[in-house]
């Protein structure tokens, strides 16, 4: 995982218009999505797919079970039953592993800066017009200057963040765009949403820490 400093991050909500400015705590951050061999809890390297078709419930209870897997402290409090998601807590000051916020994984993909991309888009990522129509492996495109790869592309990446509960209620948010989409998708503010419980096969996502836990 790599340590980022703490800064600041403005996001924007295209449909609405709104704009806001988040203040982001020093985090680290998986280089890679979650992998389909890591999910399964089988040893090896950072290669490999990622996992796809994983909801955001699904998520939040990897995230808790490496957590106790590795002596850490989960992150996440769960309650049976709760299908939407609205009862799960975060604590930010937990040593384990959660998902990123969507400022966390915005101020990570724009390197800090302005951005909407952190390169020329066919050598950073895998989309529609050059992923053959098929997720690729992790790593296999230029990262940003931090050192994450696949960011933009390949698979898009949930987030902690609820949408708008006001008009969606418990949707959460993912980012990042896949390998089926066209450019406009693969842009750094570019926000989607669904249900916790949705999943597909172009969404997966990757783990971040409080601190330097």
């Amino acid at each position: 995982m790599i340590e980022l400093p703490g800064g600041k991050v403005s996001l924007r909500d295209e449909g609405t218009g709104a704009s806001w400015v988040a203040e982001v705590a020093p985090f680290r951050l998986a280089a890679f999505a979650v992998t389909q061999a890591q999910y399964a809890g089988e040893p090896g390297g950072p290669g490999g797919l990622p996992v796809t078709d994983v909801s955001w419930l699904d998520a939040i209870r990897f995230c808790n079970e490496l957590s106790a897997a590795e002596d850490l402290v989960p992150a996440y409090g769960l309650v049976d039953g709760d299908r939407d998601g609205e009862q799960v807590s975060c604590d930010w000051n937990a040593t384990g592993y959660r998902l990123p916020s969507e400022a966390e994984w915005e101020y990570a993909c724009r390197t800090g800066g302005p951005e909407q991309r952190y390169g020329e888009l066919g050598e950073i990522a895998w989309y529609q017009e050059n992923s053959g129509g098929h997720v690729h492996e992790v790593g296999g495109k230029t990262p940003n200057r931090w050192g994450f790869h696949d960011l933009l592309g390949n698979v898009w990446e949930w987030t902690w963040d609820l949408f708008d509960p006001s008009v969606y209620g418990p949707y959460r948010v993912f980012r990042g765009g896949g390998a089926y989409d066209p450019p406009r998708a693969c842009r750094a503010s570019c926000r989607r949403k669904s249900h916790p419980t949705f999943h597909i096969d172009d969404l997966g996502f990757r783990l971040a820490r409080s601190g330097h836990n």
